[in-house]
């Protein structure tokens, strides 16, 4: 490698390092162990040689494929009848022979081996090994690798565990694979070439194009017979499409590879919670849309009861205005007043202080009877609206799953939001004082406090109930209170427009009362009830707007990642060419 390709190879290495640097803290921000624990491993080995991983189930040959291709006079790796490798072994170049013991499940073995300045060797633990954690460890070490070298027994290379790992591996990392039938020696060369093609078969089938196969024989390595072996034309796949100087370069490529394979991953997570983000905002615009929708529906309602009172109001104020218009002719005083003298009839007085009493018990009945049937339909109303917020909340679309790939710990978090919404509903909505309003009752005491011996909202028709009769008493009152005073004094008998005019404009001042007084009271309760169902969800409203902050976040930085890989590739493709 030259100078000038070597001084560019430090840089692009740099670059990569601070990348991989960012992907390990976007992994420690989604709260992903594994795949953290991923990014930390591969950030440490990205200044190391290219790294060929050997693979493959208990006994299929592997370390002795590894002695053989490094040092056939060695046992750098133990062979013996039971399993011997029980951790990963990472073979790398020293000038003397050494081990270093990294971690219980990694140790490093240098050799004085030229082949290894190019390249490190990791013999891993067997797929189907029957120590515990072996499958897990090797697992763990495959997105650092460079090349996969996928050992089969020759005798039997179809084995599912085996083909479910290269699953593993080539469908989640997309590593570079190439395929070793070893022990070729205790094989007819008719079946050893079955198998070889049963392997390129499964291999195509599996999404590998043109499959580098090679079959090979490390006891023949070892006793010298080098031709028969196999290992020259691997030997010479790794001269001419590895070392020379191209290691570099090409782990850098995997090392981009990699790191927009977690990037992507991420990205593909994200996505999945921008699914449920919107999902729930959706969700959220539904609920106010609903509240906003049945506030409406119960505020006509509302008018339409108020229209009906005021209809009746106006009726029976009508015909009581007809009475007394009739009641307070000349003639008719007249003889109220001298029939009063000499018999028990009512005098004038009397007979308007009756009128005004008749007056209050006929729009009292008449006005309570309307209110009464009108007010059910309002208290349904507005039960139909929390009812319906609750169907809705129970029905919301969970697009993010507790077993999500990454983000299952987001899924947790938001179903246990929503399931505390719910409780919490169910809760608000059993709650009597929820319904229960002390600004509807000024001035009555405990009347709100002891309203009904019912819970929850079941309490609502009482309380509309109690809120209107409460209304038509106090308007009803104040008119025969004004009528009243207008009736005072001893002339009225000169004084009969006077008296109607006063007793019209009485009537309709109570008439305007009625209709504010209800209306507003009603309406204002309506949007209380609204309001308090709606602060339900402030916990869920926090969760969206937390989500959707992180998510911005995380495809911000998912851009700026993906743009920077790209342009690292690109240039070692330059340097390639």
């Amino acid at each position: 490698m030259s100078l000038i390709v070597g001084n560019k190879v430090n840089v692009y290495r740099n670059q990569l390092d601070e990348i991989v640097k960012e992907l390990y803290e976007i992994t420690g921000v989604i709260g992903h162990k594994e795949l953290e624990k991923t990014v930390g491993d591969l950030r440490t080995r990205i200044k190391e040689p290219f790294m060929f991983v050997i693979v493959g189930e208990v006994k299929s040959g592997k370390s002795s494929f590894v002695n053989a291709l490094l040092d056939p006079t060695k046992e750098i790796c133990k062979v013996a009848p039971q399993p011997m490798t029980d951790t990963i072994q990472q073979i790398v170049y020293g000038e003397e022979e050494k081990i270093e013991i990294l971690n219980p499940m990694l140790k490093r073995i240098y050799q004085p081996v030229d082949i290894l300045k190019e390249i490190a060797i990791v013999d891993t633990p067997g797929t189907n090994a029957i120590v515990e954690n072996h499958q897990e460890i090797t697992e763990n070490f495959i997105p650092a690798a460079d090349l996969i070298v996928f050992v089969f027994e020759s005798k039997n290379p179809y084995r599912q565990s085996a083909w479910n790992f290269f699953d593993f591996i080539h469908k989640e990392w997309h590593r570079k694979i190439i395929f070793v039938l070893q022990q070729k020696d205790l094989m007819p060369d008719a079946d050893l070439q079955v198998n070889i093609n049963g392997v390129k078969e499964f291999a195509i089938k599996k999404g590998i194009t043109e499959p580098k196969i090679f079959d090979v024989s490390a006891l023949q390595e070892i006793q010298g017979k080098t031709e028969e072996s196999g290992f020259i034309p691997i030997r010479n796949y790794i001269s001419e499409n590895i070392t020379g100087g191209k290691a570099p370069v090409l782990k850098l490529e995997n090392i981009v590879n990699t790191s927009r394979n977690i990037n992507t991953r991420i990205y593909n997570g994200v996505q999945d919670r921008l699914k449920q983000l919107q999902a729930d905002k959706h969700f959220r615009e539904d609920i106010k849309e609903s509240l906003d929708v049945q506030e409406k529906k119960s505020a006509s309602q509302v008018d339409l009861l108020v229209e009906n009172i005021v209809a009746s109001y106006d009726k029976i104020t009508r015909k009581k205005e007809q009475e007394l218009s009739e009641g307070l002719n000349f003639t008719t005083l007249i003889k109220r007043s001298f029939g009063s003298m000499f018999s028990k009839k009512k005098s004038a007085k009397d007979w308007l202080v009756d009128f005004s009493k008749n007056l209050e018990l006929e729009l009292n009945a008449t006005l309570k009877d309307k209110l009464n049937n009108g007010v059910v339909d309002i208290a349904d109303s507005i039960q139909q609206m929390a009812k319906m917020i609750d169907l809705k909340i129970r029905n919301s679309n969970t697009v993010l799953k507790d077993d999500h790939e990454l983000f299952s710990e987001i899924a947790e978090k938001r179903m246990n939001v929503l399931r505390e919404l719910h409780e919490t509903f169910k809760e608000f909505m059993n709650r009597t004082e929820n319904f229960t309003e002390e600004e509807l009752f000024p001035d009555k005491g405990g009347i709100s406090s002891n309203i009904a011996t019912g819970g929850g909202i079941a309490v609502m028709g009482f309380i509309l109930t109690t809120v209107t009769n409460i209304s038509v008493v106090d308007v009803t009152g104040g008119i025969l209170t004004a009528v009243g005073l207008v009736f005072a004094g001893g002339s009225i008998s000169f004084q009969k427009r006077k008296v109607l005019k006063g007793y019209r404009t009485e009537i309709e001042k109570g008439r305007v009362r009625l209709t504010e007084e209800i209306s507003e009271k009603l309406k204002n309760y309506i949007r209380n009830i609204k309001v308090k169902i709606d602060s339900n969800f402030t916990k869920f409203d926090h969760l969206i707007e937390t989500e959707e902050s992180q998510i911005n976040h995380l495809l911000d930085r998912y851009e700026n990642i993906e743009n920077q890989l790209g342009n690292i590739e690109k240039d070692l493709e330059s340097i390639k060419l």
